[in-house]
């Protein structure tokens, strides 16, 4: 019996190593997380990565309708089972990215595997009916694409005008079994109630990004000129109150968008 014991933890442990599966187990921590989603009584949250339902139950009493994903069959079964007679909780045993996004606003929550991380992301950068994500990530990941280093990442800038970006705290390594190498941090993406650029200029823009983030010797004044005339460039730096000598990384994202309707919009195009 002992020895069986042994075996089915090491199985379970080696399925949670696979899936990147770190359970949230600090009441304070599940708290943080749940009142940075910031759901309201008749929200469509889905859920990504449930496991033992630690998040979801809090969702449910907050009064979000909760469509919890989980890819492990035994978690997924046994959150089902527990949850069957809670009309506020759905159970959806599969893989998050491959669902397809709902037709009404819904938001996204989730201690999600570290792994799966950039391509959870795109899916919620991609989903048209998303308003946020709350996400519990790597802290350093939640530090890169928030600006928590002084720097900005490509990802951040390039969704800037529809999305901002903000941490949200920072979760100790503790408060997870297993534990993990690194502390976790909040992420929460929201899609803004109008986007600071047109929406027929957003491809274009990300292409500006593009370009400055492309450069050589990361001065973002010498890879705009690579594709603008300098005297224009000079002109949209002075505009955005920005040094031209300023490495590209340090750009804030606000800046960037500041530049680019200097350079590509008429005065009064921004919206519209």
């Amino acid at each position: 019996m002992a020895h069986r014991t042994r075996s089915s933890r090491s199985a379970r442990e080696q399925n949670h190593r696979a899936l990147s599966q770190n359970f949230l187990t600090d009441r304070r921590a599940i708290d943080q997380v749940v009142r940075a989603a910031g759901v309201a009584p008749g929200d469509l949250v889905i859920e990504v990565g449930a496991g033992e339902g630690a998040l979801t139950w809090p969702l449910a009493r907050a009064g979000a309708e909760v469509l919890a994903y989980e890819l492990d069959p035994r978690l997924a079964a046994a959150l089902a089972a527990r949850s069957r007679a809670d009309a506020r909780i759905r159970c959806v045993r599969g893989d998050f990215l491959a669902a397809r996004p709902p037709g009404r606003p819904f938001a996204v929550v989730g201690n999600i595997p570290y792994a799966a991380t950039a391509r959870i992301v795109d899916w919620c950068l991609r989903a048209p009916r998303l308003s946020a994500a709350t996400l519990v990530t790597q802290l350093e990941y939640a530090r890169k694409r928030t600006g928590g280093y002084g720097r900005w990442s490509q990802l951040t800038v390039q969704t800037w005008p529809a999305f901002d970006w903000h941490s949200l705290g920072r979760i100790p390594r503790s408060a997870f079994r297993p534990v993990p190498r690194v502390d976790a941090g909040i992420v929460r993406l929201r899609r803004r109630d109008a986007p600071l650029l047109p929406p027929r200029v957003l491809r274009e823009y990300r292409a500006f990004v593009g370009l400055g983030f492309g450069g050589v010797g990361g001065s973002l004044g010498a890879s705009l000129r690579r594709e603008y005339p300098a005297r224009r460039v000079a002109a949209a730096f002075r505009a955005a109150g920005l040094n031209p000598a300023t490495v590209v990384g340090y750009v804030h994202p606000a800046q960037w968008v500041d530049l680019f309707a200097a350079l590509h919009l008429d005065a009064g195009a921004r919206s519209g």
